[in-house]
């Protein structure tokens, strides 16, 4: 279960990086903020 939260949260976070090289500033911060709640070393919104 944690490597897929990892995986997750790798993806929200590299997803929310490209929305910010495309100007959607918002998006790209709450999807960084979800990647980083949402990985093991977060605050895992499974457990």
């Amino acid at each position: 279960m944690d490597l897929i939260l990892w995986i997750l949260a790798v993806v929200l976070v590299v997803a929310g990086v490209l929305a910010l090289f495309r100007r959607q500033i918002l998006w790209g911060i709450v999807l960084i903020i979800v990647g980083l709640l949402v990985g093991p070393g977060g605050v895992s919104l499974f457990t």
